[in-house]
């Protein structure tokens, strides 16, 4: 395993091309900062642009998941966010490769935001979820507005948004928001065995499949189909797919080669 410190960003490559991001500020509650930012766009990039990473997994030190912004850096003028990439350098810009949030302890704010970025979210039972930024005179611009009433019923995004109060994991697992609810303190061995069961499929029909469902809920019921057409055929005409019905008829475990990066474009 590979492992790589960048100061307030800690960065492992795990086996079965999973790429572990933790957040590494647990006497801030891994409050995000500029440098945070920074350094998690730069990470992101990376895990785009290498062929043998399948899935990132973001999770937070010391027993929490993110905090949101750093308020003292705020204070000063600081925002943790990158021009084009948003909130801690991913929630304006998620990746195209499948992304899963381990969260413990609290997600709140831009925390929160964070993790609804990320296309799938394992959570503790202790864990807790707000938006306080009314609380605080703020808005939850990094994300969470326009993404909760897509991820969440409307009534429920509407009362994290206006009240600024937690709520707890099991609530929101109740809702559809989170995909496993596991023990305290099993947030990311859960987070990574989800991860690699993604990353034992066709990264290329991993990658188109994520951008179908994005992406088709924008567009018009008459060209659903065509469009989604448009993705999927070289899906189907890719070296994968025959490895694919090859593999399923031999007894044997895929040996993927299609490119993963080719469904991004």
């Amino acid at each position: 395993m590979d492992t790589t410190t960048t100061e307030e960003l800690l960065v492992q490559e795990l086996d079965d091309g999973i790429l572990l991001l933790t957040l590494n500020r647990p006497e801030a509650r891994n409050a995000a900062t500029l440098r945070i930012a920074q350094c998690m766009a730069a990470a992101i990039d990376a895990f785009e642009a290498r062929d043998d990473l399948a899935v990132a997994v973001i999770t937070g030190a010391g027993g929490t998941f993110c905090s949101g912004m750093d308020l003292k850096g705020f204070l000063r003028g600081e925002k943790p966010r990158v021009e084009g990439r948003g909130f801690a350098g991913i929630t304006e810009r998620p990746p195209a490769k499948p992304v899963i949030a381990a969260v413990e302890g609290y997600a709140l704010a831009g925390g929160f935001e964070l993790a609804l970025a990320c296309d799938l979210i394992v959570a503790s039972q202790e864990a807790r979820f707000g938006l306080p930024e009314v609380k605080r005179g703020l808005v939850a611009s990094a994300g969470g507005l326009v993404r909760l009433p897509r991820q969440l019923p409307q009534r429920i995004a509407l009362e994290l948004a206006m009240t600024g109060d937690m709520m707890p994991a099991a609530r929101l697992y109740e809702c559809g928001l989170i995909n496993r609810l596991v023990p305290a303190g099993q947030a990311l061995d859960a987070a990574i065995a989800l991860a690699r069961s993604v990353a034992d499929n066709s990264p290329l029909a991993v990658l188109t499949s994520k951008r179908v469902i994005l992406e088709s809920a924008e567009w018009p019921d008459a060209e659903k189909f065509e469009r989604q057409r448009h993705l999927v055929e070289p899906v189907f005409a890719s070296p994968d797919a025959r490895e694919g019905a090859a593999a399923f008829a031999e007894k044997r475990k895929p040996v993927w080669t299609s490119r993963a990066v080719g469904a991004a474009g």
